[in-house]
């Protein structure tokens, strides 16, 4: 058994289908996503190799790396060959693919429309498992002044603070209020209490001259705005 546990190492490969030599001889944009993860994970089990076993976790997510990296520890470790220390290097590695991507969006400074607001909240909350109401706070050039989170969790009337609201747009001098959240559902249609709070926003906005330009709900890789469909 263990003989048989030795030849599914990445080591005793054949040189063709070790991923590391063919990264390092033919960059790493020959290599698939599986040949990737297996170079995290280093080994399968005893039935199969890196590859196979990378191939089907891949298969269990649809092969979306964006739904691999919702996975948590404990799921990731449901599969056979995947102990704590494998699946802490897949999810690090994930994570810090995310973030690389986070940082890419930083360069967005304007809002020119809904698709550039999307591009600029989708790697913040579109992936969450959980829903999250964020407040981006524009001047009259609609240039980025702050980004913040609202509130997390279900999203109802009684966890906006308009006072919060309203205080934080007057100490970044801001005239224009974007408002986005999550839906984890993968739904794009606003619920009863999405209206409600977009109203209860821009009521009390208008009095102090804010505007609110837009509500985005925001999904793994689609959107829906208010001001899009013209219901704001």
């Amino acid at each position: 058994m263990q003989e048989k546990q030795a030849s599914f190492s990445i080591k005793n490969w054949a040189n063709d289908d070790k991923p590391r030599e063919k990264l390092a001889q033919k960059g790493r944009l020959t290599l698939s996503d599986a040949e990737l993860i297996a170079i995290l994970i280093g080994s399968g089990s005893r039935e199969e190799s890196a590859v196979q076993l990378s191939k089907r976790i891949l298969a269990s997510v649809n092969n979306n790396l964006n739904d691999l990296g919702k996975l948590s520890i404990k799921q990731l470790m449901k599969f056979k060959g995947i102990g704590e220390a494998k699946a802490i290097t897949i999810a690090s590695a994930l994570e810090i693919g995310r973030r690389r991507r986070g940082e890419d969006v930083e360069e967005i400074k304007k809002i020119t429309s809904s698709k550039t607001a999307f591009e600029l909240l989708q790697p913040v909350i579109g992936e969450l498992p959980h829903e999250e109401f964020w407040i981006v706070y524009l001047n009259n050039s609609n240039k980025v002044l702050h980004k913040e989170q609202l509130s997390k969790g279900g999203i109802t009337g009684t966890l906006v603070d308009v006072r919060l609201v309203l205080k934080h747009a007057i100490e970044h001098n801001a005239i224009g209020l974007l408002l986005a959240h999550n839906h984890p559902s993968g739904t794009l249609k606003p619920s009863t209490a999405d209206k409600q709070i977009t109203q209860k926003l821009k009521s009390a906005a208008k009095a102090l001259d804010i505007k609110v330009l837009d509500h985005l709900i925001i999904t793994q890789k689609a959107y829906f705005s208010f001001a899009d469909q013209e219901i704001l």
